[in-house]
């Protein structure tokens, strides 16, 4: 390779580094996510004396939300981390978590999408639940939160599926005889 084209791939392969601000900045808004969920917390633990049934299921949902929405934050900032910057070498780790043993960019386009839809599940739960109040929430409010649930579904179902499409179709290459330039297989 000319030494032109080497410095090119050199500097294409380290701007995979311009990525690291911002899993540095999912960092922080993980932090933010933590503060809201002390809030939250101590809001319901204050009133719980004067809640009612619904208020108290409602901040629960809140609480589960901000949960959901950390967990994928922390995919998402060492999956990707790991994925499209640098490895994370955290082999015989005692806390490394098991799902990034087996991360690439297709399994983390799988679990974002389903944490979207485990996301919009708790929001619409908590639609329903809200709706009972007079004039909170109109139907037409309702039907587009639903709707958009729906598509998340739809797309998360398309995304695994077309995963696993790829993934299948990764092995059956992996299994094919070597070719020569004439075509034949090698023995």
């Amino acid at each position: 390779m000319n030494p032109s084209k080497q410095r090119l791939t050199n500097i294409i392969f380290w701007s995979r580094w311009l990525q690291a601000p911002l899993y540095l900045g999912l960092i922080v808004v993980q932090g933010y996510y933590v503060y809201e969920f002390v809030k939250e917390l101590i809001g319901l633990l204050v009133n719980v004396a004067h809640a009612t049934e619904t208020e108290v299921m409602l901040t629960v949902l809140s609480l589960i939300d901000v949960v959901m929405i950390a967990n994928l934050l922390v995919m998402v900032t060492i999956g990707g981390y790991e994925t499209f910057v640098s490895r994370l070498n955290l082999a015989g780790h005692p806390d490394q978590p098991e799902w990034l043993d087996e991360v690439n960019a297709g399994t983390m386009k799988v679990k974002l999408a389903l944490a979207l839809v485990g996301i919009s599940s708790i929001h619409l739960l908590k639609t329903f639940i809200e709706a009972g109040e007079v004039g909170k929430l109109t139907n037409f409010a309702i039907m587009w939160q639903v709707i958009i649930h729906l598509t998340f579904v739809v797309s998360a179902i398309f995304i695994a599926y077309t995963n696993k499409l790829m993934t299948q179709g990764l092995k059956k290459v992996a299994h094919l005889p070597i070719e020569h330039h004439n075509g034949k297989p090698t023995e």
